[in-house]
């Protein structure tokens, strides 16, 4: 296992405790410093599940001054998340009697999966539509916008920001990783909306239609994938996927699962964020699919899952720690910059899926280009 100080393994076993609603033992480890640890949750964007971990810790006493601050906080996202869900509902109220049919992608819907969905940070409002819908809901929601971010036309998405919630509209969930990845997406989204394949979330009253369990594995992934290999991935989003499989564990596909990923070419992916979500973060071995306790003896997958690790750790929730600031740079420097910047990442890309990094790293540049032609 990489090596983890005493306060980045205290910081796993409370996640691990609020993740799965378990007991916490923090008495093994040797002089923690809780506010490190809080720092490292919030760096991370999971300060919800360590605060929930704190309360299954009895074997040591806690610093008062320091969990009157984490109850603090918990009460802040509390109040946020019942906000964003009287937002999400009106949004969607909205949307339905303008005859526009949309599903929640990520963010409130798998919040659901959770022991303590209020206690998720929350982030963007995303809405999955079919291309006539994606062209109404801007009709309809471009006008109450406050803010609104250049539209990518080719991938059908636009940002805005209304009453202060950013709202992203999506034609399309493709991860941009490669052509063979994101013909499989649209297999999946065609399913989803040709078919009817979807479950629904009461939000007090409203029902908001997200992606049917099967279908919505596969949108999770692929997006802890395009963060992972485009700007960094944070822990908030694999642990989504964890509680996505936990709370659906009985009903998934797994032999269509497997299909999907190897038509995808995502496999490797899986098994390597499997074996960490299992040694790092507590998965239960049974509930993860496509995996057993054979692949736990595999050392490839130990190393990539401890190399999963440090990479998340060092760059933070969507790769805050290493975000480039191209302020002040001319176009010319921004573009060597973030050529430069893409081209280290894909040789630590490379380290754990050797022949993915080099057929990703098309997409993965050109993104890079354009975000520092934008200046983002």
């Amino acid at each position: 296992m990489m090596s983890l100080n005493n306060n980045q393994q205290a910081f796993f076993e409370l996640q691990r405790a609020g993740l799965w609603d378990k007991k916490a033992r923090l008495s093994k480890y040797d002089a923690i410093n809780l506010k490190e640890v809080c720092r490292i949750a919030e760096e991370q964007s999971v300060v919800g599940l360590v605060a929930a971990g704190l309360e299954h810790v009895t074997d040591v006493k806690l610093p008062k001054e320091e969990v009157l601050q984490i109850v603090g906080r918990i009460l802040q996202l509390e109040q946020r998340n019942k906000a964003m869900n009287v937002f999400v509902a009106e949004l969607i109220g909205r949307m339905k009697d303008a005859g526009i049919y949309a599903l929640m992608v990520k963010g409130q819907g798998v919040a659901q999966c959770y022991e303590k969905p209020l206690w998720r940070v929350c982030g963007d409002v995303d809405l999955l539509l079919n291309a006539d819908d994606y062209e109404k809901a801007k009709k309809l929601l471009l006008p109450l916008a406050m803010d609104v971010e250049t539209e990518y036309t080719h991938f059908k998405h636009v940002g805005m920001t209304i009453d202060g919630w950013v709202v992203e509209l999506h034609g399309t969930l493709h991860s941009r990783l490669s052509k063979r990845v994101d013909r499989q997406i649209d297999v999946i989204q065609e399913d989803t909306f040709d078919n009817g394949n979807v479950r629904s979330w009461n939000n007090n009253g409203t029902q908001v239609l997200l992606p049917s369990p099967d279908n919505d594995v596969i949108f999770v992934f692929t997006h802890i994938l395009h963060h992972f290999f485009f700007e960094g991935i944070g822990l908030r989003q694999i642990c989504d996927w964890c509680r996505l499989l936990w709370t659906y564990r009985e009903s998934i596909e797994v032999k269509l699962l497997e299909q999907r990923l190897r038509k995808a070419g995502l496999m490797s992916e899986w098994k390597a964020f499997a074996a960490f979500a299992v040694k790092y973060l507590g998965m239960p071995v049974e509930a993860m699919p496509l995996f057993n306790e054979n692949d736990n003896h595999n050392d490839n997958l130990k190393r990539k899952s401890e190399r999963i690790c440090r990479f998340v750790m060092e760059v933070g929730n969507f790769g805050h720690n290493q975000r480039r600031d191209f302020t002040g740079m001319s176009y010319m420097k921004r573009k060597f910059v973030s050529f430069w910047g893409r081209l280290s990442d894909m040789l630590r890309h490379f380290r754990i899926f050797p022949l993915d990094s080099i057929k990703f790293f098309g997409g993965v540049l050109r993104s890079g280009l354009h975000a520092a032609v934008r200046g983002e």
